[in-house]
């Protein structure tokens, strides 16, 4: 009996195999994913659990924020220590920019401490960390120069900027490379991705180009938006058109053919991937912010299509970044037009249900 059970699990897994294998081989590629997702498969299999359900449950609040001082969740990078940091826009309707931004890390008990303060009129955006901790963050400062561009912060918890931007510019995502020596800005702006030392130095546009670049009749005319260096490549999100791309760096630093990944997701902000070597995104669909699409969390395959993971019902009043570490998947929401709903959420990612609606 031992025995025909044994034989029977493994002709479930082989079959569980085999049916990823045909169904999903092209939208999980040769990553280290599709082994974890086999596994999690084979084990649903073996066990007889259900490959049906929500890729992401047990939904909870980790952190809640007053809307009304400014503390509008942007940007989030989770460390090691599963503490995360969080840009804190400093502006919204009712409090007319009378709240500088912050940026602000909060440990995995919820003790809060501000990193840094920027001035009022400003927006703290993008924020990432290198390999070494250092975190770099980005300040948007209208029409200032003398402000607008890339922070470092020191050990001291001082602040420097690195990378000066253009009066006219609007610094958003951050991107490192995995040597830790270049960091890349996407300009919401001028359709533009900027690259700098991570020492610091002047900016060089590294790609410009009309995939990159806003819509000016949007009520919110943004571009480029998220910036994540993934598996040799840069991944950008155009938050007006409402595409996620994919640019090759060559061995020489520059920008390879942009390739289309997803479109179709009008208002699609941060993103963030499954796993170091996985192509599989998650990302955020603000909605709220110019009335051009839902309220929702999306999960893209390699091969274009998503799937929503959460929305609206589940309590997201306009989702700006997610984050990934282990199991986990993090969601900022700004909580505009519903000022109470300013929060950090956090959910259980289900890797059954996950490769299930891959394969459908």
């Amino acid at each position: 009996m031992q025995q025909q059970h044994q034989q029977t699990g493994r002709r479930s897994a082989s079959s569980a195999r085999r049916l990823l294998k045909k169904n999903v081989g092209i939208a999980l590629a040769v990553t280290a994913t599709a082994a974890v997702l086999w596994s999690a498969t084979s084990a649903s299999a073996g066990t007889g659990q259900s490959y049906s359900g929500s890729v992401v449950t047990d939904v909870t609040t980790a952190a809640n924020f007053d809307y009304a001082a400014g503390e509008i969740p942007e940007n989030i990078t989770v460390n090691p220590d599963d503490s995360v940091t969080l840009s804190l826009l400093g502006s919204c309707a009712v409090c007319q920019r009378t709240h500088a931004p912050e940026l602000m890390r909060i440990s995995a008990s919820g003790a809060r401490t501000v990193l840094a303060t920027g001035q009022l009129g400003e927006a703290i955006s993008g924020n990432t960390r290198g390999d070494d901790g250092t975190v770099y963050y980005s300040v948007f400062a209208p029409g200032n120069a003398a402000r607008n561009g890339v922070y470092k912060l020191g050990q001291d918890g001082t602040s420097q900027r690195i990378a000066a931007l253009p009066a006219g510019a609007g610094p958003n995502g951050l991107a490192i490379d995995p040597a830790g020596d270049t960091l890349y800005i996407a300009d919401s702006f001028t359709s533009t991705i900027w690259s700098v030392p991570v020492s610091g130095g002047s900016v060089t546009p590294w790609l410009t180009d009309a995939a990159l670049a806003p819509v000016p009749t949007e009520a919110l005319p943004i571009g480029a938006n998220g910036l994540r260096f993934h598996n040799g490549a840069l991944w950008v999100s155009n938050f007006n058109q409402g595409t996620l791309l994919r640019i090759p760096v060559t061995d020489t630093g520059t920008a390879g053919p942009i390739r289309l990944v997803a479109g179709g997701l009008p208002n699609i902000d941060d993103l963030s991937f499954l796993t170091p070597r996985s192509d599989v995104v998650f990302a955020a669909q603000n909605g709220s912010s110019s009335q051009n699409g839902p309220d929702r969390s999306v999960v893209i395959y390699p091969n274009g299509t998503y799937k929503p993971v959460l929305s609206s019902a589940d309590g997201l009043a306009s989702p700006s970044a997610t984050a990934v570490r282990g199991n986990r998947l993090y969601i900022t929401d700004g909580g505009v037009p519903e000022p109470h709903d300013a929060k950090l959420q956090t959910g259980r990612i289900n890797f059954a249900a996950l490769v299930a609606n891959a394969a459908h």
